[in-house]
């Protein structure tokens, strides 16, 4: 684990390859998963304050599930995630013509219909953050799906770290995101 300010980091973050390739996988996390997408607190805030700009931009079947149950609902271990269609996508979830999930609340997002891009366990996908006492812990999440965007990364030579760098900055800001360049390099010499 490597220690960046009040972040800690799996080295998984500096050694794995990881570059979404929607052509291959389709979207599938958006369909996938026992559960919705996790969301903090304040993302439940902004998503239902932006709501109206959002809900033009969702299939029938997610108008009807956000209708019936909401922006989002607690799963089996206590924490808050979007809710689902029927047990499967996430009720955000739209398709384009070639049939790729893509995300509702971006859609609205990029059409200037919302001030609220996406939830952050979705922009900082494949890591997962583990709130602790004084620290956030973030962890590379392995996951059968995303085989295609690990070999798009490794074909890429992108580590994960390097392709989250928007999420990451917005996150923790770009003195922060800095000092993981200056992490990576010193985990490369270390290999030489």
């Amino acid at each position: 684990m490597i220690q960046v300010e009040n972040v800690i980091l799996s080295e998984a973050l500096f050694e794995e390859h990881f570059a979404c390739d929607l052509s291959a996988c389709k979207g599938a996390c958006c369909i996938e998963g026992d559960a919705g997408a996790p969301v903090e607190i304040e993302e439940i805030s902004q998503i239902e304050s932006n709501l109206e700009g959002i809900i033009p931009f969702l299939t029938e079947k997610g108008k009807k599930s956000i209708e019936k149950q909401g922006v989002f609902t607690v799963d089996t271990d206590g924490e808050y995630v979007t809710t689902l269609n029927n047990g499967k996508e996430c009720s955000f979830t739209t398709f384009d013509k070639n049939g790729t999930a893509k995300c509702g609340i971006e859609d609205a997002y990029r059409a200037n219909k919302s001030d609220f891009r996406k939830p952050s366990s979705c922009h900082l996908y494949p890591i997962r953050i583990s709130k602790l006492k004084h620290y956030d812990a973030l962890n590379y999440d392995r996951w059968d799906i995303c085989k295609p965007a690990c070999e798009c990364g490794s074909k890429l030579k992108i580590k994960v770290f390097q392709f989250l760098k928007e999420p990451l900055t917005n996150k923790y800001g770009a003195d922060w995101y800095q000092q993981l360049i200056e992490v990576n390099k010193l985990l490369e010499k270390e290999k030489i």
